[in-house]
């Protein structure tokens, strides 16, 4: 496929055929995705790789107490899991909440998941000390984990990046040996998709990019006047 067709095809997979993924095919996404950016070159990132199906039911059961909070925020028209507006659910409410299935049997139905981590020795992060939620260290995480994904749909899988399960962080480094000064950064579970989707829904450019200022004029396609 042509670069920005991977780019433009590239999309949230969470229903698997049960294919598995040969471990040639895993390690070629991963000699590909190697060359993402990272501060400093410093390639902070470690993988692990997570085949057996007794710890993807782990790691399917962690998602769940974070995901019940996402559905019932979803439920109340909150942005869920957000930094800025206070929880407008009671503890109640969410502990009742059927989370949604998307949210958690990902990671037993996958063929392979991929647990992929950061040494924060190894990343500058800059807003450390500035009062709301960091994340200038995900410059030094995520285009890996993106070029996982563009990589995994030019071989013909699909996966996403999920976040869930580690709102319990520390269940999944006990799990894993995950070293003390090492941030787990995504669950991505990974699989041959049900359906491979080829037109995606997002807002135009000149929704999101303005010229020089917050408020400035639109970035408009050419010849119409931007």
């Amino acid at each position: 496929m042509e670069l920005f067709d991977v780019m433009r095809t590239t999309f949230a997979a969470r229903s698997y055929t049960g294919e598995p993924i040969p471990d040639d095919v895993l390690y070629r996404v991963l000699d590909h995705a190697r060359f993402a950016p990272s501060g400093g070159n410093r390639q902070g990132w470690h993988v692990v790789v997570v085949r057996d199906s007794g710890t993807r039911d782990v790691l399917a059961d962690l998602a769940v107490p974070a995901a019940k909070r996402y559905t019932a925020q979803i439920a109340a028209g909150q942005s869920p899991w957000n930094s800025v507006e206070p929880l407008a659910v009671e503890a109640e409410e969410i502990e009742r909440t059927e989370p949604a299935r998307r949210l958690t049997e990902t990671f037993r139905e996958a063929s392979v998941v991929l647990v992929v981590c950061v040494d924060l020795r190894l990343v500058a992060s800059t807003d450390q000390y500035l009062d709301r939620v960091g994340v200038i260290s995900g410059a030094s995480i995520y285009p890996f984990v993106w070029n996982i994904l563009m990589g995994a749909r030019q071989e013909g899988y699909g996966g996403t990046i999920t976040t869930l399960a580690i709102a319990q962080e520390g269940r999944i480094k006990g799990l894993l040996g995950v070293p003390e000064n090492v941030a787990v950064c995504a669950v991505v579970p990974l699989g041959r998709p049900v359906k491979q989707l080829t037109k995606l829904r997002r807002g135009p450019v000149e929704g999101f990019a303005v010229h020089e200022r917050w408020n400035g004029d639109r970035l408009r396609p050419p010849g119409t006047g931007g």
